[in-house]
């Protein structure tokens, strides 16, 4: 298994803390930042090597990234067009490093339990985390179900048959390899603004992924100052609790 962790976005809803630095540089508390606490996560759960692509300030994670003690081998690919494109074209980029493996993704945003990040990892089938105890976001992913299994992912879908979800998937390598091959048709035909749920939404169902049930453990995106507030709180709440 190896991890795949998305920053190539700008991060711009986070104001002045990314205005010189990539958002995943940015601090959580108790000495860790969100990439350093998912790198070190990581290496104790013994993921080989982890991906992670760049975008903004490129130069600045890497140099972060490589004095980091506690993290696996790390792969950086680079998304020369990230002001232009979405994570889509980031995905298509670290393709050729994923080939014939499971894949753990992440957003680089994300900051997240151990027991979460466990859960994902001992799945025996293609999984997303989701909390169906949580109200619906309004302008976030909703994972819309059918059949026990996740149907199509996205910001708009509301109703009975939707639950919160965040970006974290563990992925079988068969699975992972058929959503690489849509969003590669998503890419090479232009279509590079989309989120690549997109491309899994056009699959129509075909692919076999499952809920992972969170019960309101911590598995949250950082978007904006009120999410780090937020997220912060629970993480050195979680943190000494582990």
């Amino acid at each position: 298994m190896k991890a795949l962790i998305l920053n190539s976005g700008s991060g711009h809803r986070m104001g002045f803390l990314t205005q010189d630095k990539p958002k995943a540089m940015t601090d959580i508390g108790n000495g860790y930042s969100i990439l350093s606490r998912q790198l070190e996560q990581l290496e104790q759960l013994g993921i080989p090597e982890a991906i992670i692509t760049t975008g903004p300030f490129a130069d600045k994670l890497i140099a972060y990234a490589d004095r980091l003690t506690r993290k696996p081998s790390v792969v950086y690919v680079h998304n020369p067009d990230y002001a232009a494109t979405n994570y889509i074209t980031s995905m298509h980029l670290a393709a050729p490093h994923l080939a014939g493996d499971d894949v753990l993704l992440l957003h680089g945003d994300l900051v997240l339990e151990d027991s979460v990040l466990i859960d994902l990892m001992q799945s025996q089938a293609s999984v997303m985390a989701v909390d169906s105890s949580l109200p619906l976001p309004e302008k976030d992913f909703k994972a819309f179900l059918r059949n026990g299994r996740v149907h199509s992912i996205g910001i708009r879908f509301f109703g009975k048959d939707c639950v919160a979800c965040q970006p974290a998937y563990h992925w079988l390598a068969e699975d992972f390899a058929l959503w690489l091959l849509i969003i590669a048709e998503f890419v090479e035909g232009g279509n590079t603004g989309v989120y690549a749920e997109n491309a899994f939404n056009a699959l129509d169902g075909i692919l076999p992924l499952y809920p992972l049930e969170l019960h309101g453990r911590l598995c949250h995106e950082i978007d904006n100052p009120d999410d780090l507030a937020y997220v912060s709180k629970r993480f050195l709440q979680t943190f000494d609790s582990e």
